[in-house]
């Protein structure tokens, strides 16, 4: 049978200390060349939704033999590109009927192909940045660190936090967001989640200064962690393409860069011209990360001691979250073994999602 869940279910039944350490052996296969990950695909196209926004479905997908699974994220998605005051922002429209996204991960069985489970992406979306970017810290900060800054309120900012939480015995936790609204919010709430007092900042810088880490959670395109408020021993954590949170300037001060993976640029396939409207007006910025992001680390082969990390106490470090749909096979190998031992979701029929004609 084929497991069918939501986003409830998924929210349920995944956590944080159990997902760090499945992603953790995940990024050990793949360092050793056992596991697969394919470079993420978007088709952007005009839509009639309105004359400012784009079309687009992704995907994504990666095979984890050991798990024996392999996964598909695909996202149907309107888009579009406001200005801000702090910068072009990347939005996707909740436009399917009843005001809904649209995102879903179809997992696989490795041993006979069938469809194991079928569910949103929504909540494993978020999940398995906070638990790589909190992995990441745990391997790249220092040992004692306890003071973190999230830069953003949003809903990534808050599996950021909680991951952290995980690796660290957080002292001194900060937010900031130019919404101060919604900063105050994700403060009150999170103090609550935690069990631990969260403080609302109304400066970025301030709330940077004396921090152990940092960690950017935003949609926008434009940087929120500048080079001037770079201090010995940071470590700097960011997930939006292309690492553009962290100042291009400061790049250049960080002694331990890593990044997730070399697949970092999507490959975009446009019809009628159309452009995204960050990539259109970042192409310079996008052509000199691609020089540094070349030379960098990636994040596993660190954990696998193939490359160098961190190896005192005054380094600066930073990494890119640059996703990848590997993580989607790791999470969904967890959910789906979670879900059948608990017996949640909706079970159908696997007959439904195969077929006796040769494809």
């Amino acid at each position: 049978m084929t497991l069918i869940l939501s986003n409830e279910d998924v929210e349920l039944i995944l956590n944080m200390e159990e997902l760090i350490p499945v992603l953790a052996e995940a990024f050990t296969e793949l360092s050793a060349g056992r596991g697969g990950d394919r470079v993420r695909t978007d088709i952007v196209t005009p839509t009639t939704w309105s004359d400012d926004s784009l079309y687009a479905l992704k995907s994504m997908d990666g095979v984890v033999p050991k798990f024996g699974v392999g996964a598909i994220r695909i996202n149907s998605d309107i888009l579009t590109f406001p200005d801000t005051a702090t910068g072009m922002r990347r939005v996707k429209i909740p436009a399917a009927p009843g005001e809904r996204y649209v995102g879903i991960v179809l997992l696989f069985s490795t041993h006979t192909g069938e469809p194991l489970a079928i569910f949103p992406d929504g909540v494993v979306q978020s999940m398995r940045v906070g638990a790589t970017s909190a992995l990441a810290a745990d391997y790249l900060s220092r040992k004692e660190a306890d003071t973190v800054t999230i830069l953003g309120s949003g809903w990534q900012a808050r599996t950021q936090l909680i991951g952290l939480n995980v690796v660290r015995d957080l002292k001194d936790i900060r937010v900031y967001s130019p919404n101060s609204d919604n900063c105050i919010k994700f403060a009150e709430e999170m103090s609550l989640v935690l069990g631990k007092d969260v403080r609302a900042f109304t400066s970025a810088k301030e709330a940077c200064k004396g921090a152990d880490i940092i960690h950017c959670a935003t949609n926008t395109s434009a940087p929120v962690f500048l080079e001037a408020w770079l201090e010995p021993g940071m470590h700097i954590g960011t997930i939006r393409p292309g690492a553009t949170e962290l100042e291009k300037k400061a790049w250049s001060c960080v002694d331990v860069m890593t990044l997730l993976h070399y697949n970092d640029h999507a490959r975009l396939i446009y019809t009628h011209d159309s452009r995204i409207g960050e990539e259109k007006d970042n192409a310079s910025y996008s052509m000199e990360r691609d020089k540094v992001h070349a030379s960098l680390p990636t994040f596993p082969d660190i954990m696998a001691g193939r490359r160098q990390g961190r190896i005192n106490d005054e380094q600066i470090s930073s990494f890119f979250n640059n996703g990848m749909g590997y993580q989607f096979a790791a999470a969904g190998y967890l959910i789906n073994k979670k879900a059948r031992e608990v017996g949640i979701g909706r079970e159908l029929p696997t007959d439904w999602f195969t077929e006796t004609v040769h494809p």
